[in-house]
């Protein structure tokens, strides 16, 4: 059993996954761990990110997408990342038509989110300095607006629940698709956008990924829908913050590490204020407390409680993200 490009349905197979992919199931225990918990992130996602290639010849969302982009901000937060940890996964990023060259089963293959998530991951390398030329971004802009629906979204999960880390769900999968058309700067992907801006002003949000992904989509844009969508972005979060200081799925739901990034990642993005500060202390708190040993997360599945490589390598991925965007936020 192997894993490639592009899963859904993770949180059903990850038994298959953690025996398939060569890698412990279990978190190891770090015998040193680093003095902070980026940096015990940062340690965890470089050796992960580095060891699946080379253990199983592919790449993979999980560790090529979202956790490299973990890393990718890392070194543009001037955080020590090994360059040899990285360097095979930017060559592969750049190179965005050879993505869907693998020979992949179909049931693990879904060119739609594989697209997302490498091009989000090839936005970061870019903003990181490690890749110098955009031309690679004009091309995987290329194959992520051909996925776009009629309705201007990119909906990537048809089971209608929240999205999780490596499914992300419509609103975060039109967020990030949008951002990757954005930064090509090509000119040729302004409808697509402009499709992409009307949806998300038009989606209600219904959890939290959806709230979240509105507040990092509209921030900043000052148009009366966009800015009475954002307030009702802001209202859920502000509603659906647990006592443990984290956020789960829904409003009355137990706080998972993947929700308490999007929240912490959408809050870090708006202006400072002293309520706004405590929200976020209040989950970077959780995020940390939640932090294993080995310097990784348990995974965030759909339903929870499932085990999954993939989930909790995205999930890190997702946590560590939301620890840059927040580490000067409680200093």
């Amino acid at each position: 059993m192997y894993v490639k490009i592009g899963m859904r349905r993770l949180s059903t197979i990850g038994a298959a996954v953690l025996l398939g992919s060569g890698i412990a199931p279990s978190p190891s225990r770090a015998a040193e761990p680093a003095p902070d918990p980026e940096r015990r992130a940062i340690a965890f996602l470089a050796r992960e990110v580095a060891a699946w290639p080379a253990a199983n010849k592919c790449f993979s969302c999980h560790n090529n997408g979202d956790a490299a982009r973990a890393l990718y901000a890392a070194i543009k937060e001037r955080l020590d990342v090994p360059a040899d940890h990285v360097r095979e996964t930017t060559a592969w990023l750049s190179r965005p038509g050879e993505w869907r060259k693998a020979d992949i089963p179909a049931e693990f293959r879904d060119d739609r989110l594989s697209a997302i998530q490498f091009g989000a991951a090839l936005v970061s390398a870019t903003e990181a300095g490690e890749l110098k030329s955009r031309q690679s971004l004009a091309v995987a802009a290329d194959l992520i607006a051909a996925e776009q629906d009629a309705d201007g979204s990119w909906h990537v999960d048809a089971s209608g629940q929240a999205g999780s880390p490596v499914t992300y769900g419509a609103a975060l999968a039109t967020w990030s698709a949008r951002r990757t058309l954005l930064e090509s700067g090509e000119s040729r992907f302004a409808a697509a956008i402009a499709k992409a801006d009307a949806w998300l002003r038009r989606h209600e949000a219904q959890n939290t990924p959806d709230a979240a992904a509105g507040l990092l989509a509209l921030t900043g844009a000052k148009d009366e829908l966009a800015v009475m969508r954002r307030k009702q972005c802001l209202a859920y979060l502000s509603q659906a913050q647990t006592d443990r200081g984290g956020w789960g799925p829904y409003r009355t739901s137990p706080p998972e590490v993947f929700d308490t990034a999007l929240a912490l990642l959408a809050l870090s993005a708006l202006p400072r204020t002293a309520e706004s500060e405590a929200t976020v202390a209040r989950g970077r708190k959780y995020l940390i407390a939640e932090q294993l040993d080995d310097g990784s997360w348990a995974e965030t599945t759909r339903p929870s409680g499932a085990r999954s490589y993939a989930q909790r390598l995205s999930t890190a991925g997702w946590a560590t993200l939301a620890l840059l965007a927040t580490r000067r936020k409680d200093k």
